[in-house]
C-alpha cells in the first residue's frame, strides 16, 4: 500500500481554510504566506476535478461539494491526530506491551507496587509478567523475550545485560533441630565441612550457586551435595526431612517448618535475592525509568533491607 502524503497535507490545508472561511487567517493558522495555501487548495480541487470554495472580498465559502466532503475530512483529520499520538506515545514506551520476567519472590514482594506504579504512570501500558528462574534470565533478556528480569543473579554478565541488586540477606544455614550446631548464635561455615548438602542444581540460577561454593571454597572445603532440588524452599523441606543441611538467606526462617532451625552464618556473608536485569543495549524509556526508580531505593544501607 502506498500512503499518497501529498494528498494527505492537501486536505489538512483544506480543513483549516474551511474551518476559518478565509485564505488568509488559515495562512496564518498553518504558519504560511496566503499565495502557496491558495496555489495549494487549486491543486487539490485540480486532482478531485471538483471547485471545493467559492472565493469573494468576504472569504472563501464552502462549495456544496465541499461542504459534502467536510464531515470526511474531518474524521480523517482526527484519525491522523490520533495515529501520531499513538506513535509518539510508543516511541516513548507509553504504550505498548512490557514483559518482566521474575522468580517467585520477586513476584510476591517487587512486582506488585511496581505494576501498581506502572498503571498510573503509564495507564495505556500492558504489562505482562513470566514467572521464570534465574538461569532463563539472561538468555530471555538477550533475545528481547523479557524487557525487565528481577531474579537472583549478580556480577558483571555481559556488555549488553546490566545487573543491580535490589534486595540482600544474611547467609544462615538451615539445621534439623536436634543438630549440634543448632543452639550456636552464628555458626561458622568451616564448620560444615564435613556434612551433607542440599543445593538448587546450578542450571537454574548459576550466579548464586557460584557464589555459594565461592563462600566453602574459602573456608577450606568443597560441599558434599547430597541432593539437588528446585529452589531454595525445597532446601529447606529436604533438611526437614532429614535429607541433609543447606545453606539459605536468613528470611527463609518465617517459614520453616517446626523441626527446621536458620542460624546465621559467622562473618559477613551475603547473598542477593532479588537483583534487577536488563539489556542496555535495547532503547526502552519505561525500562530507563523503572531502573533509575529502583536503584535509588536500592542504594539505602544493607541494614535497612533486612
Amino acid at each position: 500500500m502506498t500512503i499518497n502524503f501529498r494528498l494527505i497535507r492537501h486536505l489538512w490545508l483544506f480543513l483549516a481554510v474551511a474551518e476559518e472561511g478565509n485564505f488568509g487567517r488559515a495562512a496564518k493558522r498553518l504558519g504560511m504566506t496566503q499565495p502557496p495555501l491558495t496555489g495549494q487548495i487549486q491543486v487539490l480541487e485540480s486532482a478531485l476535478k471538483v471547485r471545493l470554495f467559492e472565493r469573494s472580498r468576504r472569504g472563501a465559502q464552502l462549495t456544496p461539494v465541499g461542504q459534502a466532503i467536510l464531515p470526511a475530512v474531518r474524521r480523517f483529520a482526527e484519525q491522523l491526530e490520533r495515529l501520531e499520538l499513538a506513535v509518539r506515545e510508543a516511541k516513548e514506551g507509553q504504550s505498548g506491551v512490557l514483559t518482566l520476567g521474575a522468580i517467585t519472590s520477586a513476584v510476591l514482594d517487587i512486582l506488585p507496587a511496581l505494576i501498581e506504579q506502572l498503571k498510573i504512570d503509564y495507564p495505556r501500558l500492558t504489562v505482562s509478567v513470566q514467572e521464570i528462574d534465574s538461569g532463563e534470565a539472561v538468555s530471555a533478556l538477550e533475545t528481547g523475550e523479557l524487557d525487565l528480569a528481577f531474579v537472583r543473579i549478580e556480577g558483571q554478565i555481559s556488555d549488553a545485560i546490566r545487573v543491580i541488586p535490589l534486595k540482600q540477606e544474611r547467609l544462615a544455614v538451615a539445621l534439623p533441630r536436634g543438630h549440634a550446631l543448632a543452639e550456636l548464635p552464628l555458626v561458622p561455615l568451616e564448620s560444615l565441612a564435613d556434612e551433607d548438602f542440599v543445593m538448587f542444581s546450578r542450571p537454574l540460577n548459576p550466579f548464586s550457586f557460584d557464589t555459594l561454593m565461592a563462600y566453602c571454597r574459602a573456608s577450606g572445603f568443597s560441599p558434599r551435595i547430597l541432593h539437588e532440588v528446585r529452589s531454595v524452599a525445597s532446601q529447606v523441606a529436604f533438611v526437614g526431612c532429614g535429607q541433609g543441611i543447606a545453606l539459605v538467606p536468613l528470611a527463609l526462617q518465617r517459614m520453616a517448618p517446626e523441626n527446621v532451625v536458620l542460624r546465621p552464618l559467622q562473618g559477613e556473608l551475603h547473598v542477593v535475592t532479588t537483583a534487577m536485569a536488563w539489556n542496555a543495549t535495547r532503547n526502552n524509556p519505561v525500562v530507563e525509568a523503572i531502573v533509575s526508580r529502583l536503584s535509588a531505593e536500592a542504594e539505602q544501607p544493607l541494614s535497612e533491607q533486612n
